[in-house]
């Protein structure tokens, strides 16, 4: 028994027909009981709770204050995390998604000069268009319309994306005026600590130990302080406080009018291809594995879970975070049992508590974090197992849409030159029985918006 088990031990109510649990979360339905889900929810936390750090040092690159960032983060995950439970009975934890808030920084602020408000506005825009689709079913044709082998090929890109973002970040890659990117100096402390910090991770994920990922955030933070690369804190309230973060630099500082002036069809469209994809794959693969799919293939609640996403993200750009994505480190509190809503809202809860270490945050050197990135890449490009390279046809647009991600650090450029390519190839020979309806579509608008001047 674990010391999680004993701490909760047995004092904790049976699930009865009649408890307020059982009413709200069905546990006796779903063979599960109060202590497993709890239980459950405590490892979904441990595995994600990196997040906490890793996405306000990327919003802090698109220019939004660091702590309010953090704020932002925690409340939205809370938010969008009890909705899910308590509406759609999930045992799904969300919070903002790693390659949407990638492509919010890196794409859409620093690529195309948008402010970080006006980028805000997008989102929430895009929010609004997930909540439409979704209630009119559309979203779920989109992804039905898009071949699996692009399907894949985004989540590949992603990641290579994420990952090459990480490199940089720990500067192991650098400019080079010759070579355009090139190897840093390895021998120097702050790539040196990235690189100790990956090798712990990746460790501590090979022997499956909880908590892996915040545990070698921690640690190299530990050791980059040791060392002098960063400072020690210096008093108890640099490490815990009860003044809670701020959100007064984001709270509603979304730029509405500013996205749509700049002629926004283009970010809102690729955030919501990446949304549509990245979260709805996610939930498919968790509600298999927590056995919420039944024996016709449906799945359960599958409309509220995406509806309370949409506005989930509505709610994370109002409060200065990006799009918000169910997050596949789910994984391991379903494998611990976690099969209700139930496990959703202990993770809410134990983010909530989070928000007392926030000033832990100035503490976190982009070295810690950038291991993070580099490994949650490498995870995502395991989606390659599921590309057919048989068909030349495939080929070339599964090979555009990952290529091209990193090398023109632009998640859209990605995405709309596999689709344009995917539709011409196919239909150059002949193979026009493989072309969704919805691809001319895609295919079309992202031309148009090349033609317009987008990127």
């Amino acid at each position: 028994m674990s010391m999680i088990e004993k701490g909760l031990g047995s004092n904790l109510p049976p699930s009865s027909k009649n408890s307020l649990l059982e009413r709200m979360f069905k546990l006796t339905e779903r063979n599960t009981n109060v202590r497993t889900e709890i239980l459950a929810g405590v490892t979904s936390f441990l595995t994600m709770s990196y997040i906490i750090f890793v996405n306000p040092a990327i919003l802090a690159d698109a220019g939004i204050p660091k702590e309010a960032a953090l704020a932002a983060t925690i409340y939205a995950s809370v938010f969008c995390t009890i909705l899910m439970a308590l509406w759609a009975n999930y045992p799904v934890a969300v919070a903002p998604g790693m390659g949407l808030n990638a492509f919010f920084a890196y794409t859409v602020v620093l690529g195309h000069g948008l402010t970080w408000q006006t980028a805000l506005g997008a989102v929430f825009i895009s929010g609004i268009v997930f909540l439409i689709l979704t209630i009119t079913g559309i979203r779920q044709k989109i992804v039905d319309g898009v071949p699996s082998v692009l399907k894949s090929a985004i989540g590949v890109g992603i990641g290579l994306f994420i990952a090459f973002i990480g490199f940089s970040n720990a500067k192991l890659i650098v400019a080079n005026e010759a070579t355009f990117v090139a190897l840093g100096d390895v021998t120097s402390l702050g790539p040196l600590l990235a690189l100790l910090g990956l090798i712990v991770a990746a460790f501590l994920m090979a022997k499956k130990i909880k908590g892996a990922l915040l545990i070698s955030i921690l640690a190299t933070s530990i050791i980059a302080m040791i060392t002098g690369f960063i400072a020690f804190p210096k008093s108890v309230s640099d490490i815990v406080s009860f003044n809670l973060p701020s959100l007064a630099d984001t709270f509603l500082a979304m730029d509405i009018k500013g996205a749509i002036a700049y002629g926004i069809i283009s970010v809102i469209f690729s955030f919501t291809i990446v949304e549509l994809f990245d979260n709805l794959a996610t939930l498919i693969g968790l509600t298999k594995k927590a056995g919420l799919v039944d024996q016709n293939g449906k799945i359960q609640n599958l409309d509220r879970a995406l509806q309370a996403d949409a506005i989930g993200t509505m709610a994370s750009a109002t409060l200065g975070s990006t799009a918000l994505n169910a997050y596949v480190e789910n994984a391991t509190g379903i494998q611990e049992g976690g099969r209700t809503g139930l496990t959703a809202l202990t993770v809410g809860v134990l983010f909530l508590l989070a928000l007392v270490f926030a000033p832990l945050i100035v503490f976190v050197p982009s070295v810690a974090t950038a291991p993070i990135l580099i490994l949650v890449g490498a995870l995502m490009i395991s989606e390659v197992k599921n590309i057919s390279f048989d068909d030349f046809t495939d080929v070339i647009p599964v090979f555009l849409t990952i290529i091209l991600m990193p090398l023109t650090y632009s998640i859209a450029t990605g995405l709309a030159f596999g689709f344009i390519s995917y539709t011409l190839l196919k239909l150059l020979t002949g193979k026009t029985k493989e072309i969704h309806w919805i691809m001319y579509i895609v295919s079309i608008a992202f031309i148009i918006n090349f033609i317009m001047g987008g990127h």
